[in-house]
């Protein structure tokens, strides 16, 4: 891949990243529910989402989905519907007083960290159904990755200096631009009236996301 050609991918994906989507309000809600390290693991989880994905389309399993309305749908609806769960869940999870709100995002430390909505592995496992959720990912990529990658020169090292920039940046721009402005946020969590007003707002911009990937698609 020339540096020309390098840049321009570079360009594309912080166009990509930047456009706020189902990830950006993960990163957003995690940053504000767990602060901004451990957001993190919700970005790593969705980069290994993002990998899978340019994994799926290298092996042509990408052309399967676009091309089968049935699978495609499937994964749509099913993506949509886990979306207005995490948004509802929110919307109506409890909230508490200023002093009770840090020991309740520690409080996973012991032996059932994993369990605990606030674990690391939880925050991975979430970032990673989030961004998996969209098939619209993968055709999107099998539309983007051509664009790219020369057929006459060697495919591994392509596919994975492509992988290596889109993740590379979508850290930066994720955990870097949306988790600190969420955190610019937290002050409105100091009061009982705050926090229920970051779940209504963050837990229907889910159901806005859905709604959109619904009705993009149909």
């Amino acid at each position: 891949m020339t540096l020309t050609l390098w840049l321009s991918l570079v360009a594309a994906c912080l166009i990509i990243s930047l456009t706020p989507g189902a990830g950006a309000v993960n990163t957003m809600t995690t940053s504000l529910l767990y602060g901004w390290r451990r957001s993190f693991f919700t970005v790593l989880g969705q980069q290994l989402a993002l990998l899978t994905q340019i994994a799926i389309v290298a092996a042509g399993l990408g052309v399967i989905v676009a091309q089968s309305p049935i699978l495609f749908d499937v994964i749509r609806y099913g993506g949509a519907a886990y979306l207005v769960y995490l948004g509802i869940r929110m919307m109506l999870a409890k909230v508490k007083p200023a002093q009770d709100a840090e020991p309740a995002q520690v409080q996973g430390a012991g032996k059932k960290a994993s369990k605990h909505p606030g674990s690391p592995l939880s925050l991975v496992n979430r970032g990673f159904w989030v961004n998996m959720s969209n098939p619209k990912a993968i055709v999107f990529i099998l539309a983007f990755m051509p664009q790219f990658i020369r057929p006459d020169q060697p495919q591994l090292p392509q596919y994975l200096l492509l992988a290596s920039t889109m993740i590379v940046i979508d850290i930066v721009v994720m955990w870097g631009g949306f988790a600190v402005v969420a955190k610019s946020l937290t002050r409105l969590s100091h009061s009982v009236r705050g926090q229920r007003a970051l779940n209504l707002v963050f837990g229907s911009l889910f159901i806005l996301v859905a709604a959109i990937m619904v009705l993009a698609g149909g």
